[in-house]
């Protein structure tokens, strides 16, 4: 599927060497004037383009065996052994008691375990008789997808609540869509179109089985029901979930539906559907879920524009629009060195890209620098030589591009755009370095926003701080989740309230969830020597607070140090206001106005300084237990929180954060 564009993006990366100066009152408007799916490629126009079932030939199957034959040895290699770990493989058990644990004990992780080791093996199973073609894979794909066909349900148990039944054990007789009902759907579907005549020769009945499940669980449900939230027909803001669910829904109609005028209304259901994703986005393309959710989010729209462009023969097509460009050039625009990008939200600070993904996109929206990123990262990985050593993940059809580009991306040039000056408007992002192109020295990254953001963390005005491409001041990120991270405890969680980041708290009130409770007043501006966000976080806070204002400004003073500066005014007398920073690093209150920070190897690299007079500092050590923390951080963060007991009614704080002084 070559989507290669060569059209000019209309909005550049980044900021040049000329200053801009940008003064935001509110947030804008998302939508206005924005091309629409469904008017661009109506049900009618879709009937006309789309390529039938018959003729569509995404990828080759196993019995086109030049393509498979002609894959770079290493690669055959690498596939053939890793389906050979699964011969005569025991397919994990998912009794109803493991299923059950969610709605007993909040335990999500132990079933989610097991279900995905199943499609996981599956996918190893079909790409490696793909590969071979001599039949030894062929009994064991035969008894996962049957494990999979008597599944009572497709998807987890965190999502089963959304059945009239309510949470427990999944009502076999209402189908609910989720995500992984859907990826799971996906996933036998590519199985059937794959390998399907060969497994004819096990039974015909497995390609009647898959055929028939997928139709009862995934393409009916979603034909006549539009009340399922992902989908967007019922109002209200969607996620990731949307393109998500629609590219597996996609790919399940594109190859299964034998009902033409059924696959071409599902198809025009689906752009439809879409269509409430895209109007969920501002024009910067921003992703407000965070870097760890674009790979769902903007790359799964992506999933979803690629599969729509290669089954209508390439007559759907919208990469030259500026906004699905926007949405792509995002996940470079918020990576900050390594593999440490800006974790807002439930994002993790640490963490991967979909490299083949990322490259096809780049090409796609003839972006040379998301192609270069996508290029790096993959020769970081090890490049060919190791891209298929670990077991696959558990969807096919991501990984079928993986294979098929992986030549392509090894041999592309790889080049880390690291921009120096962002600025999304929409979602209220700033980030910015020292020097386009360089992780040494500074860099920041704030936002303003609101409280009511997908995967939201109550953390309007929050910032970040990396060093020479180290992190020094954090955002945590999210915990592994339970029942309580998406039910009405989740602020409970101490991850997600604005005490545990870079954020103020007066006299024990923290900021609220909600809306309503968002920046205002925004400022940025940015030129050579610095680049500054204003904003006001008051209206984060509730009226228990006594804020009549919070102006923060954060300030890259490039080359030099980063700058906050807190103005403040209450509407009455508090008892205290603390300041909480947190931070990997080990810190130490040297002296009064300085704390020293140092790496995990003893580097004192960072510091922060701040009046004494005003504020006093306390360092509180909290254990990293959570193995999702543990992933990315050492087994002990700082908090440091500064204190003004009895403070003035109206005051104005400094701190300088910035490397260590000799």
């Amino acid at each position: 599927m070559d989507t290669r564009r060569t059209a000019m993006a209309l909005f550049a990366a980044g900021v040049g060497t000329l200053p801009l100066l940008v003064m935001f009152t509110g947030p804008t408007l998302a939508g206005e004037g924005r091309f629409r799916l469904r008017e661009l490629y109506p049900q009618e126009r879709i009937e006309q383009v789309l390529v039938s079932r018959d003729r569509w030939r995404p990828w080759p199957r196993c019995s086109e065996r030049r393509a498979w034959e002609s894959l770079p040895e290493e690669v055959r290699k690498d596939l053939i052994a890793g389906g050979q770990e699964y011969l005569s493989y025991q397919w994990p058990s998912l009794p109803a008691t493991l299923f059950l644990e969610f709605a007993r004990n909040g335990n999500r992780s132990r079933y989610e375990r097991e279900h995905f080791a199943r499609r996981s093996a599956l996918t190893a199973l079909v790409i490696a008789e793909c590969v071979e073609d001599q039949g030894r894979f062929l009994d064991d794909i035969a008894n996962g997808v049957w494990a999979l066909c008597e599944e009572s349900f497709w998807g987890v148990p965190a999502h089963i609540g959304a059945q009239k039944a309510g949470s427990g054990l999944p009502d076999c007789e209402e189908p609910i869509v989720d995500l992984f009902a859907a990826e799971s759907s996906e996933s036998l579907a590519w199985t059937s179109y794959l390998v399907g005549e060969q497994l004819d020769k096990v039974s015909p009945l497995i390609r009647r089985r898959i055929a028939s499940e997928i139709d009862r669980r995934i393409l009916t449900p979603c034909l006549e029901r539009d009340d399922f939230g992902w989908m967007g027909f019922r109002g209200g803001r969607v996620n990731n979930w949307n393109p998500w669910c629609n590219s597996n829904w996609l790919v399940s109609a594109l190859l299964i539906e034998p009902n033409e005028p059924r696959r071409v209304a599902a198809v025009a259901k689906i752009v439809r559907s879409l269509d409430c994703f895209l109007d969920a986005y501002e024009d910067d393309g921003g992703c407000d879920e965070g870097p760890g959710y674009w790979s769902r989010a903007g790359a799964s729209l992506y999933d979803c524009l690629d599969l729509l462009h290669s089954a209508s023969g390439g007559a759907i097509d919208v990469y030259e629009k500026p906004l699905i460009q926007q949405i792509g050039r995002y996940i470079y625009r918020v990576h900050i060195a390594d593999r440490y990008f800006v974790n807002f939200a439930d994002a993790s600070a640490r963490g991967g890209i979909p490299e083949s993904l990322v490259y096809r996109y780049g090409k796609s929206i003839g972006d040379d620098k998301m192609m270069g990123f996508a290029a790096h990262f993959f020769g970081e990985s090890g490049g060919m030589a190791q891209a298929f050593e670990d077991k696959p993940g558990y969807g096919i059809g991501r990984y079928l591009a993986a294979i098929f580009g992986a030549a392509e991306l090894d041999g592309a040039e790889a080049k880390l755009p690291l921009v120096r000056d962002v600025w999304m408007d929409g979602i209220q992002v700033m980030a910015a370095r020292d020097r386009e192109g360089s992780t040494e020295g500074l860099y920041v990254a704030a936002k303003g926003g609101h409280n009511a953001e997908s995967h939201n963390h109550n953390d309007v005005g929050n910032f970040i701080v990396y060093i020479d491409g180290k992190p020094v001041i954090i955002d945590i990120g999210v915990e592994t989740y339970s029942r309580k991270t998406f039910s009405a405890q989740r602020y409970e969680i101490w991850t997600m309230q604005s005490a545990y980041h870079s954020l103020p708290t007066i006299d024990g009130v923290m900021q609220s969830p909600g809306r309503q409770f968002a920046a205002r007043n925004l400022g940025y501006r940015s030129d050579d020597a610095m680049a500054q966000l204003t904003l006001d976080i008051a209206g984060a806070y509730p009226e228990q607070a006594h804020l009549k204002s919070w102006a923060r400004t954060i300030t890259l003073n490039r080359g030099r140090d980063v700058t906050v500066t807190e103005a403040y005014t209450l509407t009455e007398p508090v008892g205290q206001i603390t300041l909480s920073l947190m931070t990997p690093c080990r810190a130490e209150a040297r002296r009064p106005g300085q704390i020293v920070l140092a790496t995990s190897n003893d580097d004192e690299s960072a510091q922060v300084l701040y009046d004494p007079t005003q504020l006093a500092a306390t360092i509180e050590v909290i254990d990293v237990e959570d193995g999702r923390l543990r992933t990315v951080w050492p087994e002990k963060i700082a908090r440091i929180v500064m204190k003004a007991d009895k403070p003035p009614l109206k005051d104005t704080w400094t701190l300088k954060i910035g490397p260590a002084k000799p």
